[in-house]
């Protein structure tokens, strides 16, 4: 579903160019979840950025569906639906107006897209406040209609940017049981974070990302067996003493697109 091939970001800052992402890969298949973890600024919405081609990469390339972001990347918004805290709402429009300007900008049929609204609508709870005005919204009424909206076009992938940031614990609950639902779904997912103790409970594999090297990366248990931590925590700590080559630990680093 999504493949990521030695995709790297430099930009440039006066005198010095900074290296933001380098050369990292990684694959997520249908029905998974990834986390891509890691500190403030080690890269990780600069990848989600690449990936969702609003932001083209120095070198390497990204795949959903086939399609390549560097020569597909209309076919590539097609497919991948975003969640981010901060993506705002339009606050004087309803959230059944949101939701069907999106549907349109999506290419969704009026009628499908109603259909779609229905549906969301009883899966998120926002029936009730479905034709009031945004800003009259709490921050969590705000949130489900921001996941609402992310599947009003039901793509196959979706990319969640630090998805619980700002929320409560009941907020917290609803992206927990959003992501639950997009795996029973079969939906690709790249989940970004730094709060580690969440990514456990929500994700089946992991990318440790740091200073824009993926240095970790498999399943909790394979990262607990290859660094003898036991939490996500644990094993970024060691990760910023002392930094693990790359090459060492991702083998889809020698794939090539096909």
């Amino acid at each position: 579903m999504i493949l990521v091939k030695e995709l790297t970001r430099i930009f440039e800052a006066g005198t010095q160019d900074v290296l933001a992402v380098d050369h990292i890969s990684f694959e997520v298949q249908q029905g998974e979840v990834y986390g891509l973890l890691g500190p403030n600024g080690a890269g990780k919405t600069t990848t989600l950025r690449m990936i969702l081609g609003l932001l083209k990469p120095t070198s390497g390339d990204a795949e959903v569906e086939g399609f390549l972001v560097s020569s597909h990347p209309d076919e590539i918004k097609r497919r991948v639906g975003l969640v981010s805290t901060s993506a705002g709402l339009y606050q004087w429009l309803t959230p059944r107006e949101i939701l069907s300007f999106f549907a349109d900008v999506y290419g969704v049929p009026r009628v499908q897209a109603e259909d779609q609204i229905e549906k969301l609508s009883r899966l998120f709870e926002i029936s009730p406040f479905l034709d009031r005005r945004s800003a009259t919204l709490s921050t969590g009424q705000k949130q489900r209609i921001n996941l609402a909206r992310s599947l009003i076009h039901d793509p196959p992938v979706m990319l969640m940017d630090e998805p619980t940031r700002g929320l409560d614990v009941v907020g917290s609950k609803v992206i927990f049981d959003y992501i639950d639902l997009l795996r029973d779904e079969g939906k690709a997912v790249i989940v970004c974070t730094h709060r580690l103790d969440e990514a456990e409970q929500l994700c089946d594999r992991f990318g440790l990302l740091h200073n824009g090297k993926i240095c970790y990366e498999g399943t909790l248990a394979e990262l607990q067996q290859c660094t003898s931590c036991q939490t996500l925590t644990q094993i970024f700590l060691q990760l910023l003493d002392a930094p693990v080559e790359p090459a060492e630990s991702i083998p889809i680093a020698q794939r090539e697109f096909i």
